[in-house]
Formats: structure tokens, C-alpha cells, sequence
């Protein structure tokens, strides 16, 4: 099966049902399916061909959902980057993998238009949103211009022949990489097919469900929104961002959503508003959480405002989607758990030889088997085998996540560290999830953050960066003190630096580098 069959599928089932909210614009499938036959129709015209990869620059909006689709459709890779992205990065993404085609928003002409010139691959580019003075002479005369509007009507909306085949790549997702070059994941069809069946499984979703979405569409989590509730024939509301977290409580109440993808940072802002508390949302169903764990004073203050929603801690890396889920049943009974492997995959644990643990509560690497892995870095052998090894038969490769996790008896899953961020302190190692889990347990800590810092007694200095709700007067000693009554004396903090935030991802995950 190939991914666009989600989209051809709904449409032809449900042909008048809303598919996508964007502010005042609501498209149904047939629509949105519409759209993207005639877009898939222009990109070939405009020379592109089975298996070219097309990018996608744009905030979240109707023209990106249309974009993705239509790339699928005339047999390219999509590739979609962040709004964010300086021109730098996204010139070198552009060349990394050869894009023939862009298609990217108006108002962020400024990041697109130094990057062209740059691009000797490229020869459209599709600039959706309003046109603008000047915008054509910034393009290279090599590179052919077309409008949003022009794009979408220059073909007879014919759908095409379809050349690809599910091991085919579906996208290139691409992140943070080592060398500080960003590295393409490549997914197939099959990769992705495949874990959003598995997700869709196990959140139960059907087509009366309505998914409020305000991730990034470059970042997978939000990316799947879409292709997920195109699977079951759900509702998605797309907001470009959680700027706005009263404006958008309000569409959560106004949109009867029934599902709402978070990661911690959100759930760090909700929990500071204490009105909520007194508010209702009868129609929210579930609540899902992945990019880092949830802390457990998080999963408790979320229970109290959504009072009726199951909440789902999941673990995933975008090299395989998703790895594992906590049923909603289980939260309360083993909240710093992140479940066990999602349907249609297997997980286990590995020691330093790469044998396999059998024991429970013992530390190894989390290694995931299953249709979901990632097909490899673009163009990256090296690094591709360092992620993806031999595994338990001949016939597989098997993806080495590079996380240090233990299993309880029972087999559920439980988080330790990176490997690259464990502490050495006093030639014991630290996990800093552990100190910051004790951290987040006093009352007033919003965000923490812990590393290791160079030293020349101790090896590393454990140092914990914290961030404290606005009506609260923690200091750092009080801190400390706190560390001391609830952790072992190697692992208290030596450093506690009280920060208004911390820095984070444009998905909203905390990021360590910038701290060290």
C-alpha cells in the first residue's frame, strides 16, 4: 500500500467530510485529494519525476497538507523543513538531496530567496501564499516561478498513473546529525504505512475523531497528525503553533476535539494556568505525549484539567516513528514507565557486547525490530550503520536506538539516559533523567535540564538548569536542598542555575547542546 491511498481512500468513503480546519478554510477529502491531483499534475510538467525529491517550506497550513499529498501523488519524496531554518541550512538540505522542486510560502520569501541560487538541482519553485513585488527577480532565470493559484490549475486535475511501489521512499525527515549537518531519514511508503497503523491501533482512533494539531508538520510528530487521521477518515484542526494557549483551549472547546498530541513544554504551560482546573472539555478523548518524557507531576496536573481524557506517555525517535506506548490503564499504576513496543513490533535490550538481556531491571540499549525502522540516512553509510546493525535473524537489520533503557518484570519500559548523556561523577554514573525526575517533583520547577560539566576532581560536575513558575520564589539553595533529601549522594547536583526558560527544539523538546 502507498501512503496517498490513505487520502484516495477517505475521499472516495467519505467525499464530503471535513478533512482539514485552518482557521476560517475548511477542505473536505475530496477537496484536498482534488487539490493535490491537480498540484501532482503541474510538479510533472515542471519535470518531476518518480522518485525526485520535492521540498515543502511552509508554516502549517492547507498548502502544505495539498503539497504533501501531491508529491506522493506524482511518485516524488517529499521533504518538508522547518520555517525556521536560516537560508544557510536550507540551502545545504536542498543540495543534500537534490530537491527539483520547491514549493514554499510567500512570507517566508527572505529564508527561500538566498538559498536558490545555490541549488543546482532545483528547477521550480512554487511560492503558495500572496505574490509579491520583486519575488520574481530574486529567482534565478534557470529556476521556473509559478503561483499558488496558477499551479493549481495548470493540469486537468487527472489522477496519475502511479509508478511507485511501497519500498519506495515516501520522505526524507531531517535531523539534528553529529557533524552538525542535519542527516535525511528515509522512510518508504512501508515504514510509514506501517507505523501509523500501529498507532492508530492502539489510540483506537476512529472516524469521528478530531485531532487538534499545533506540532510542527516538519517535525513527525506533527507530520503523522495528518497522514493518521487521513488513514481513519478523521478531522484535523491545524494551528501553526501553541503561541497562544488560551486561543487555543478555545478551539479545543469550540472544535469538540477529541485528540491532542502534546510534548512536555506544552503541558509545562498548561499546568501554570490554574484556572483550567475549574474548566470542563467533556469532548477531549485522549491526550498523547511523546519527544521526552512526561514528568509525573505533569501527568498528574494534566489528569486534574482533563479530567475525562486518557493520557498516553509514549517513546518514539523519528528514526522508527514510534516505539512504545503506555496504556492510559497503566498510568497510574507505573507513571515513569513509557510502555512496552507499539503493534506490529519488537523491542529488547542489549548490554555493551551486544547480547541480549534477558534479565529484568538490568540497563542496556533499546534495539527496535519491526516494518517501522527507518530505511537509513541519506547518503550517509557511516552513520547509517551505526543505527542500523544485524539483527536477531539473518535476514534484518534491526534499529540501535542509541537510548539506555531497563525492563521490569513484566516488561514494561522504562528510560535511563542517552547513552552520550550519561554523567560521570565521582566514577559513578548518573542518569540525568533520574535527577531531573526528583527535580520536577518540587513544587514551582517548571522545566529542568541536566549535564555533566567538566571537572578535575570529580570527572564531571553534575550541573541542573532549572526554570520556575512565575508566582514562585525557589531559590537555588532550596533546590539543592531538595536534591539532597531525595537522591544519592553522587547524584546530587554540585550546580543549580535558576533560568527564565531553557532552550529548546522548534518541536519544543528541550535541547542539552546549547546548555554545555
Amino acid at each position: 500500500m502507498l501512503l496517498q491511498e490513505f487520502l484516495e481512500r477517505s475521499a472516495e468513503r467519505l467525499p464530503g467530510k471535513t478533512a482539514l480546519v485552518c482557521g476560517d478554510i475548511r477542505l473536505t477529502f475530496t477537496e484536498i485529494d482534488q487539490a493535490a491531483d491537480r498540484l501532482a499534475g503541474t510538479l510533472r510538467e515542471c519535470g518531476v519525476r518518480y522518485r525526485d525529491r520535492v521540498a515543502v517550506l511552509a508554516d502549517n497550513s492547507p498548502e502544505t497538507v495539498i503539497s504533501i499529498w501531491a508529491i506522493l501523488k506524482a511518485g516524488g519524496t517529499f521533504l518538508v523543513i522547518n520555517p525556521t531554518t536560516k537560508p544557510g541550512k536550507v540551502e545545504y538540505i536542498l543540495n543534500n538531496c537534490r530537491a527539483s522542486a520547491l514549493v514554499a510560502h510567500t512570507a517566508k520569501w527572505r529564508t527561500v530567496s538566498p538559498a536558490l541560487a545555490g541549488v543546482e538541482s532545483l528547477n521550480t519553485v512554487i511560492a503558495a501564499g500572496k505574490m509579491r513585488d520583486g519575488m520574481a527577480e530574486s529567482v534565478p532565470e534557470r529556476i521556473r516561478l509559478l503561483g499558488w493559484d496558477e499551479a493549481l490549475t495548470r493540469g486537468d486535475g487527472k489522477r496519475l498513473p502511479v509508478e511507485a511501489v511501497d519500498i519506495d521512499l515516501a520522505a526524507l525527515i531531517y535531523t539534528s546529525g553529529t557533524t552538525g549537518n542535519p542527516k535525511g531519514v528515509m522512510l518508504s511508503h512501508l515504514n510509514m504505512v506501517s507505523a501509523s497503523t500501529s498507532i492508530t491501533t492502539y489510540l483506537e482512533n476512529v472516524e469521528s475523531d478530531i485531532i487538534l494539531n499545533v506540532l510542527p508538520m516538519s517535525f513527525d510528530y506533527g507530520l503523522y497528525q495528518i497522514i493518521m487521521a487521513a488513514q481513519f477518515g478523521g478531522t484535523v484542526i491545524l494551528e501553526k503553533s501553541f503561541t497562544y494557549p488560551y486561543k487555543t483551549l478555545e478551539i479545543l472547546r469550540e472544535e469538540k476535539v477529541t485528540g491532542f498530541p502534546i510534548v512536555p513544554t506544552m503541558s509545562a504551560i498548561l499546568l501554570q494556568m490554574k484556572e483550567l482546573e475549574k474548566e470542563q472539555f467533556p469532548d477531549l478523548r485522549y491526550i498523547t505525549n511523546t519527544a521526552a518524557a512526561l514528568p509525573v507531576s505533569h501527568i498528574e496536573g494534566l489528569g486534574r484539567i482533563f479530567q475525562d481524557a486518557s493520557i498516553y506517555s509514549m517513546y518514539g525517535l523519528t528514526e522508527c516513528k514510534r516505539v512504545s506506548y503506555l496504556p492510559p490503564s497503566e498510568i497510574g499504576r507505573r507513571p515513569t514507565s513509557v510502555g512496552r513496543g507499539m503493534p506490529n513490533e519488537q523491542v529488547y535490550l542489549v548490554d555493551e557486547d551486544d547480547n541480549v538481556i534477558t534479565q529484568p531491571n538490568v540497563t542496556g540499549e533499546l534495539v527496535i525490530r519491526g516494518a517501522n525502522v527507518m530505511q537509513g540516512y541519506w547518503e550517509k553509510p557511516e552513520e547509517t550503520a551505526k543505527m542500523l546493525r544485524p539483527g536477531l535473524f539473518p535476514w534484518e537489520k534491526s534499529l540501535y536506538s542509541g537510548d539506555l533503557f531497563y525492563m521490569d518484570d513484566e516488561g514494561w519500559l522504562y528510560f535511563v539516559s542517552r547513552k552520550d548523556d550519561i554523567i560521570k561523577s565521582r566514577g559513578e554514573k548518573v542518569s540525568p533523567k533520574e535527577v531531573e525526575s526528583v527535580l520536577y517533583s518540587l513544587d514551582g520547577v517548571v522545566e529542568a535540564a541536566v549535564i555533566g560539566v567538566p571537572d578535575e576532581i570529580l570527572g564531571e560536575s553534575i550541573k541542573a538548569f532549572v526554570s520556575i513558575s512565575a508566582d514562585s520564589k525557589l531559590t537555588g539553595k532550596e533546590i539543592l536542598a531538595w536534591c539532597k533529601g531525595n537522591l544519592e549522594d553522587f547524584m546530587v547536583p554540585q550546580i543549580v542555575e535558576i533560568v527564565d526558560s531553557l532552550p529548546k527544539t522548534s518541536s519544543g523538546k528541550i535541547t542539552k547542546k546549547e546548555l554545555s
